[in-house]
């Protein structure tokens, strides 16, 4: 079972509970996670992905929060290229990291001891401006149009990209595009009608699309 919730300045705080070994598949969203593992006790970050992959689910209960794209290297204080495909124990970023195990082993909910350590990094360090501009703007401008519109050249604005999120900006755009696809397809909406609204060119062009960066077709990846 997953759930997850909005929590103010993060993307979400979320919950997975397995009650026997799994598999699970990750497809790339762009985020960043600190995620805790109950029964191992570990703590890590789960950087930017570039495609998705399969990967065994123990048993017990993963506890996660998720920065928005962008976010979380200024938390962590890397550039997000350096995370990007990995799994990372926090110690390495933030250092010694016992009181904040010591408070995650014994916390009724782990998600507000993760959120309030990662709000708290994110109060101290937060990400540049031009940070949710790139966001907001990568999937509706050329590389060049986007430059411009920053008063960046097209190579400070790759450079830039790829310190915020791990990506350039035209993959980027592939990444932001296919997931907000995937989230309309758990939605419900017809395949056809994703294509058009997400800005692929036909529902065939979105079919390859979200092969290359997941692995398996839409309707496979979105199965119960």
């Amino acid at each position: 079972m997953y759930v997850e919730r909005p929590y103010p300045g993060l993307a979400c705080v979320w919950q997975r509970n397995t009650p026997s070994a799994a598999v699970g598949r990750i497809v790339p969203d762009g985020c960043t996670d600190i995620i805790y593992s109950a029964s191992s006790g570990e703590v890590f970050v789960a950087g930017p992905d570039t495609v998705g992959y399969v990967t065994p689910v123990r048993p017990g209960a993963l506890f996660g929060v998720r920065f928005g794209p962008g976010v979380g290297p200024s938390a962590f204080g890397v550039p997000a290229v350096e995370l990007r495909d990995q799994r990372v124990p926090l110690e390495e970023l933030w250092g010694p990291s016992s009181r904040l195990e010591d408070a995650l082993g014994s916390a009724d909910n782990p998600c507000s001891v993760l959120a309030s350590a990662a709000v708290t990094r994110l109060r101290e360090t937060p990400p540049e401006p031009v940070v949710g501009a790139i966001a907001s703007a990568v999937s509706s401008s050329s590389v060049g149009e986007l430059a411009w519109s920053l008063g960046l050249s097209t190579r400070q604005l790759h450079r830039r990209s790829l310190t915020a999120f791990g990506y350039g900006p035209k993959v980027l755009h592939r990444v932001l595009r296919f997931d907000r696809a995937v989230k309309l397809a758990w939605a419900g909406e017809p395949f056809a009608d994703i294509a058009h609204r997400t800005g692929y060119a036909d529902q065939a062009h979105l079919s390859r699309e979200v092969r290359e960066l997941a692995g398996v077709p839409l309707g496979q990846l979105i199965r119960p």
